[in-house]
């Protein structure tokens, strides 16, 4: 009896060093999405991205001769429960590298974990400028920042003859970031500054945000928000008759989401854009786009999709690269072969440069920014 329990440890650490040799066939990426909740559309299409670079680099090989293994935990598009989903990620799942966390206020959220942590995290949505010049040397993004959008609008709002223009934003670290880095553009380039009307990311009716747009002597609205909220916002305007020009920020404004959702309503709006997957011929890596298009299509995936998929796609394989470079596993290399990849994204080249204070660099990769419009329910690129 003494000797057959005393196999049991042995059974048990056998058993054990089974389990830890089969994790060791994976190398493992956490990614931190919103899955349900206001966001998880968005989150969502981000994640099937995901799982299409995923696919594709296993399909080629894996990196560092394993397979990839996408650690997927849903954030609920909570900032408190964005933070648990990192902790766990990283001290329970062990993940070398995180993607996440879509939304300004959910990425904000999760950055002191990876301080706490050293573990790095590739930013593929959130736009607030916060998020790369508060010194936090583990966040790598790629994205555009708002100032980043704001400063490629800036080349073209001179022919759009803009006067004065008024903001309605969801009231979070993205909207109200959007408000102040495109206010302070704008009146650099002598553009007059009006209301500045904010909306919680639940809010169902706008109608009296939109009163008192259509109230004044502003002829252009920069509206930022997700689809959801954008399509009823097009509608509760176009019910009250506002006839002011809409231009919507972000890059997360699902154009042909908005088409389906909210037709007549949408027409004569204008969207910033960091993807066109409607002319892939225009993008800076054709082939690629092609090839995610057809994938994504492949798995019955919605088109409207596309642009919000591209960033997990991208995301991912900027993780990967990282490994490969580093030449193994682990977060400091991780970290470090960041700074020296240089991957074609499917909205440009994926290279960090350092943004935030000196030694707590953030790195911050620079994609392109692309206007459009939505015409007799179709999308196309705005021309100046």
């Amino acid at each position: 009896m003494t000797r057959a329990l005393g196999l049991v440890p042995a059974i048990a650490l056998a058993t054990a060093l089974v389990g830890a040799a089969a994790q060791a066939q994976t190398i493992k990426i956490g990614v931190n999405e919103p899955l349900t909740g206001a966001f998880a559309a968005s989150g969502t299409y981000v994640v099937n991205g995901a799982k299409i670079a995923a696919d594709e680099i296993n399909a080629k090989g894996g990196i560092l001769g394993k397979k990839i293994e996408l650690v997927i935990e849903d954030n609920k598009s909570n900032p408190t429960e964005a933070a648990a989903v990192a902790e766990k990620l990283i001290t329970s799942d062990k993940v070398p590298v995180l993607m996440g966390a879509w939304g300004s206020s959910l990425t904000l959220a999760v950055m002191p974990k990876l301080i706490e942590y050293e573990t790095p995290m590739v930013v593929e949505t959130s736009s607030s400028g916060k998020i790369t010049t508060t010194g936090n040397p583990f966040i790598f993004r790629i994205s555009p920042p708002s100032a980043v959008e704001a400063a490629a609008f800036k080349g073209i709002v001179d022919k759009l003859a803009l006067k004065k223009v008024d903001f309605l934003v969801i009231n979070n670290d993205w909207g109200r970031g959007t408000a102040e880095d495109f206010s302070k553009m704008m009146k650099d380039k002598g553009i007059s500054i009006g209301l500045v009307e904010t909306m919680d990311q639940g809010a169902q009716d706008m109608s009296a945000q939109l009163s008192k747009i259509k109230s004044s002597d502003s002829e252009t609205v920069i509206v930022t928000t997700a689809v959801d909220q954008l399509t009823l916002i097009f509608k509760q305007a176009a019910a009250l008759g506002l006839k002011k020009r809409i231009i919507t920020t972000g890059g997360s404004q699902n154009p042909d989401q908005i088409i389906a959702q909210a037709g007549a309503a949408a027409n004569g709006t204008m969207h910033l854009t960091t993807f066109l997957p409607w002319f892939p011929d225009k993008t800076p890596n054709p082939e690629a786009t092609n090839y995610f298009i057809t994938e994504w299509k492949k798995r019955g995936f919605e088109f409207a999709g596309c642009t919000e998929s591209f960033r997990g796609y991208d995301g991912i394989r900027t993780a990967a690269a990282a490994i490969e470079k580093a030449g193994k596993a682990e977060p400091a290399a991780i970290k470090a072969a960041l700074w020296d990849i240089n991957i074609k994204g499917l909205n440009g080249d994926v290279v960090f440069r350092k943004s935030g204070p000196e030694g707590k660099e953030s790195g911050q990769s620079q994609p392109n920014v692309y206007l459009i419009e939505i015409n007799d329910g179709k999308v196309e690129m705005k021309t100046l």
